[in-house]
C-alpha cells in the first residue's frame, strides 16, 4: 500500500498555490492523499507568517496535528513561517521532523530532499483541481519596501515566471475560472525588463478560460489599459490593496496614493463598466494613526461604496520600518475603530447585495446549490445559493431572488 500524506494549507491563496505544486510533487513520489490527518505517513503545516495572529494559527495548527498524528507518522513544517524563523521552530518544537523552507523539498525520509529550483515552488507539477476555479501564482517575492510588510525578507525580490510556463499550467489544469496571484500582481514582469506584462498575460489567459481573475493589484499599476483590459475579459473585479485613505499615514507606510485619488479611480472604472466590482483591504493602528487619519478612512469607505473589504488591526513585525516607528495605537482604541470601519462596510456590503435583487446573473457552478457571478472571488466573498440541480462546472443564468448580508438567493 503507497505511502499516504495529509496536507494542511493556512494563509493566503499564494500558499494555496504552493501547497497544490507540493501536492503534484508527493504525488509524483508515489504518495497517495489521506483522509484524515490521523491516516497519514507523512503530515505537512504549510504555515503563514504574514501578522502575528498568522503565526499564533499556525503555531496551534501544528501542535494539534502533532498530538493527531498516529505513531511513527513523519510531521513537517513549511511556508513562510519555516522560512521567516525555521531554527527557531525546530528549536522550539521537538515534535515537529523537518522544518523545510521554500527551497527544500518535503520528504518522508530523514533528510532533506533535493534544493528546489529558484522559483521554489511554482516550477513544480501540480494536480488537477478538484473545483471548476483555481489559482495560478505568476511570480514568487516582492520588490516593494511597506512599512509594514515583512514578505520580501522571507520570499525575497520579485521573480516572475515565464508566460510560457504560466500559460502551460492553466491549461494543464483546465477549469472554468483562473485567478492570478502574486505579491504584487500588477508588477508582473518588471523585474526582467518587461513592464506591463500583465495585459498581454491577462489576455492571453482569457483567450484559454471563460474566466480569468486578478487578485492584489497595487493602486499606482492600475492604469488605463489594465483597467480596460480587465473588463474585457468579462470580469470587472478589481482587488485594490489600498491600506488607508490618510495621505500622512500612508506616507508612513511608505505606500502610494490617498483617498481622493483612490476615489477618482473607482469612479472612472465604474463609469466605464456599472457592473464593476471592488475589493480592498485596511490596516487599523498602524503607528501614528490619529482620530483624524480615522476620521478620513470612515469617509472614504463610506464614499466608495466598496462590495467587499476587510480591515486588520496593525501586527509589529521585527525587521520592518514600522517596527521603528513611534505613536503605538492602543489595543482598546483600535478594537473600537476596527468595530467602527467593519460596522460601517457590512452595511454597504449587505445593501450593494440586496440591490441585486431582481437582476438575471451568470454563475459558475463551484458545486451543488453554491455559485458565484464574477462579483465574487473563490473562497474570498460571498456566494450564490442556487438550484441544487444545476451541474458543477457549468455556467447558469438565474435570477436574484434575496440576499442575506454577503450572500444571496437565485432561482
Amino acid at each position: 500500500m503507497a505511502e499516504r500524506y495529509w496536507l494542511e494549507t493556512l494563509g493566503c491563496p499564494k500558499n494555496q498555490v504552493d501547497s497544490d505544486k507540493l501536492a503534484g510533487r508527493l504525488v509524483s513520489e508515489g504518495l497517495q492523499a489521506a483522509d484524515r490527518p490521523e491516516d497519514a505517513d507523512l503530515v505537512v503545516v504549510n504555515t503563514c507568517a504574514f501578522i502575528e495572529a498568522a503565526r499564533e494559527e499556525s503555531i496551534e495548527t501544528i501542535l494539534a496535528l502533532a498530538g493527531a498524528r498516529r505513531p511513527g507518522a513523519r510531521l513537517v513544517v513549511t511556508g513562510c513561517l519555516a522560512e521567516r524563523a525555521g531554527d527557531e521552530l525546530a528549536d522550539a518544537l521537538p515534535e515537529v521532523d523537518q522544518v523545510a523552507g521554500f527551497g527544500v523539498a518535503v520528504t518522508l525520509g530523514a533528510k532533506p530532499g533535493p534544493a528546489l529550483p529558484s522559483f521554489d515552488l511554482l516550477n513544480l507539477p501540480r494536480p488537477k483541481s478538484d473545483v471548476p476555479w483555481a489559482y495560478v501564482k505568476v511570480a514568487e517575492g516582492c520588490d516593494r519596501t511597506c512599512g509594514f510588510c515583512a514578505i520580501p525578507s522571507f520570499r525575497g525580490p520579485q521573480r516572475s515566471r515565464s508566460e510560457e510556463s504560466i500559460l502551460g499550467e492553466v491549461d494543464q489544469l483546465d477549469v472554468a475560472e483562473i485567478v492570478l496571484v502574486a505579491q504584487d500582481l500588477a508588477s508582473y514582469g518588471r523585474d526582467v525588463g518587461r513592464k506591463g506584462a500583465i495585459v498581454p498575460l491577462v489576455e492571453a489567459v482569457a483567450a484559454r478560460v471563460a474566466r480569468t481573475r486578478l487578485l492584489y493589484l497595487y493602486p499606482s499599476e492600475l492604469d488605463d489599459r489594465l483597467v480596460d483590459t480587465i473588463c474585457a475579459t468579462g470580469v470587472p473585479y478589481f482587488d485594490l490593496s489600498l491600506q488607508h485613505a490618510s495621505k500622512p499615514l500612508l506616507r508612513r507606510m511608505r505606500r502610494w496614493g490617498d483617498g481622493p485619488r483612490f476615489l477618482a479611480r473607482i469612479d472612472d472604472i465604474r463609469r466605464r463598466e456599472p457592473s464593476a466590482a471592488f475589493r480592498s483591504s485596511f490596516i487599523v493602528g498602524y503607528p501614528g494613526e490619529t482620530e483624524e487619519d480615522h476620521d478620513e478612512l470612515l469617509r472614504f469607505v463610506e464614499e466608495a461604496q466598496l462590495d467587499w473589504a476587510g480591515f486588520f488591526s496593525y501586527s509589529r513585525e521585527e525587521g520592518t520600518h514600522a517596527a521603528q516607528l513611534d505613536g503605538a495605537v492602543d489595543p482598546g482604541l483600535v478594537a473600537e475603530r476596527l468595530a467602527e470601519l467593519s460596522e460601517m462596510q457590512d452595511r454597504i456590503t449587505a445593501v450593494r447585495r440586496s440591490d441585486l435583487v431582481g437582476d438575471i446573473v451568470e454563475v459558475l457552478v463551484d458545486e451543488p446549490g453554491v455559485g458565484r457571478t464574477h462579483r465574487e472571488a473563490p473562497e474570498i466573498d460571498g456566494i450564490v445559493a442556487i438550484p441544487r440541480d444545476l451541474p458543477a462546472g457549468t455556467f447558469a443564468k438565474v435570477t436574484i431572488t434575496g440576499a442575506a448580508g454577503p450572500d444571496l438567493e437565485a432561482a
